[in-house]
């Protein structure tokens, strides 16, 4: 059931309205990883009206995430990120159903999590192994996903495994070597560059959900 109260401003929008918002309650989408990433696509999802949303991550909440992770708070230092992150989504919407995975994704848990019946994935984490294993699981269930990544001030996002579009492995056939790639501890980052890249992955999980144009499907957005 739709909220209208809740969702008004969206339902005022001509490419949304009740149906669009009806798409987007009935939808599931999967984020890896509650981090600096998936800490703004799942707020902004859930404010969307998303009814499940999914949260895998093995991780703790630490002090230093704070920095960039929007969706944890001071008092939640040391609890699992994916409970952390579940509070905050049902404290914004207490209708979300949210679907907690305290585990790493791997190639043993990968298709059996991914077959949860998820309708597009957001990639939110920081290693090029996992993004591979997401390719390829993705692919074999016919699950499109939105990459993201970040490097101290610059960022990307783009779609992989939409439709007809191309894959991870289309991009990059080959892993670069072991410790070519520095993460957010060991390069930095800035603060707020995960809020405008971890939205826009959020804002091409509604696009696809609607069944809207200009998806960035064999194209990406750079900043």
């Amino acid at each position: 059931m739709v909220d209208l109260s809740r969702h008004a401003r969206h339902i005022s929008l001509p490419q949304v309205g009740m149906k669009g918002q009806q798409k987007l309650s009935d939808a599931n989408v999967l984020v890896v990883g509650a981090g600096g990433l998936g800490s703004p696509a799942l707020l902004y999802l859930a404010a969307a009206g998303i009814g499940r949303l999914g949260i895998i991550d093995d991780d703790t909440v630490d002090i230093s995430n704070l920095q960039r992770q929007i969706i944890h708070s001071t008092n939640n230092v040391d609890k699992p990120k994916s409970q952390s992150a579940k509070e905050s989504i049902n404290s914004l919407d207490p209708a979300i159903q949210v679907v907690s995975i305290e585990e790493r994704l791997t190639p043993d848990n990968a298709i059996a999590i991914l077959q949860q019946g998820w309708d597009v994935l957001i990639d939110g984490t920081d290693n090029i192994p996992t993004r591979y294993l997401i390719d390829d699981a993705c692919s074999i269930l016919g699950i499109p996903w939105i990459y993201g990544s970040i490097h101290r001030f610059e960022g990307q996002v783009t779609v992989f495994n939409h439709k007809d579009g191309p894959c991870y492995r289309d991009l990059f056939p080959e892993a670069p070597p072991t410790g070519a790639v520095p993460n957010c501890e060991e390069g930095g980052v800035l603060g707020v560059l995960p809020g405008v890249i971890g939205s826009i992955q959020a804002t091409e999980a509604i696009k696809i959900i609607l069944g809207g144009r200009r998806i960035f499907v064999g194209s990406s957005f750079n900043l």
